[in-house]
């Protein structure tokens, strides 16, 4: 039976999303919202508009996310922060933004990021030789135009595994739009079998970024996901009926 009057579990909970206009902020901005949380969004001041549609439910801090005086205004008195770590340009963009997001966020916050399959914790994953030359072509080209620096991610990340934080880094595989799936499934290392239809919604992967900040059994692991009605994912469900 339910209740007669039920709180939304985020309740009373402040959270902050840093990099909150791109597309996957924008779905852990409604995630957050209707899971009942106080949201702060952190974005670049020409990005604001972008966040039109929640003008009234949020408070945006303006500013470039690497900037580690509008970080610390923005985490402040925040249970979780969510962190988007784009690697733009050549300046340690991503490496930055985690730095600050680490050096800022209120002791014990559950610090969620987000990143590719790319990156590897403990070396144990195992690529396909299309996608090792996809991240070696794509990556060399950008750092040519000096649009992405990939190693950046690299060195966020790693900042982020040394820390004595309750972090979480979830590895996204491709990401395509579309109606949401339910919450994606995860494994500790791509190469698995349950990975191996490489497609997750987007709409749902900001899903799983929200949702960990209330899974314990998350603090201080980088899953990597897949959607959860992908081929691969549905064949691992059989498998285990």
């Amino acid at each position: 039976m339910e209740p007669i009057e039920s709180r939304p579990p985020g309740e009373g909970k402040r959270v902050c999303i840093v990099g909150a206009s791109g597309k996957l902020g924008r779905y852990m901005v409604r995630h957050a919202l209707d899971r009942g949380y106080e949201v702060v969004g952190v974005c670049r001041e020409q990005s604001v508009p972008k966040l039109a549609d929640f003008a009234e439910r949020i408070t945006v801090v303006p500013g470039p996310t690497d900037d580690r005086a509008v970080i610390e205004r923005a985490v402040d008195g925040c249970d979780a922060v969510f962190t988007v770590l784009v690697p733009w340009g050549m300046h340690h963009y991503a490496s930055g933004t985690a730095q600050a997001v680490l050096d800022h966020a209120p002791e014990g916050a559950r610090l969620i990021f987000s990143c590719g399959w790319h990156i590897t914790r403990d070396g144990k994953d195992v690529y396909g030789w299309k996608f090792k030359l996809a991240v070696a072509v794509v990556g060399r080209l950008a750092k040519l135009v000096r649009a992405v620096d990939l190693d950046d991610q690299v060195e966020a990340c790693r900042r982020v595994f040394d820390s004595g934080t309750r972090w979480t880094v979830v590895r996204g595989s491709t990401l395509e739009e579309g109606p949401g799936q339910g919450l994606p499934v995860w494994s500790r290392h791509v190469g698995d079998p349950i990975l191996a239809s490489d497609r997750t919604r987007r709409i749902d992967f900001a899903r799983f970024m929200v949702e960990a900040a209330e899974n314990d059994d998350l603090v201080r692991e980088a899953p990597a996901i897949v959607g959860r009605l992908t081929r691969s994912a549905l064949a691992h469900a059989e498998t285990r009926t």
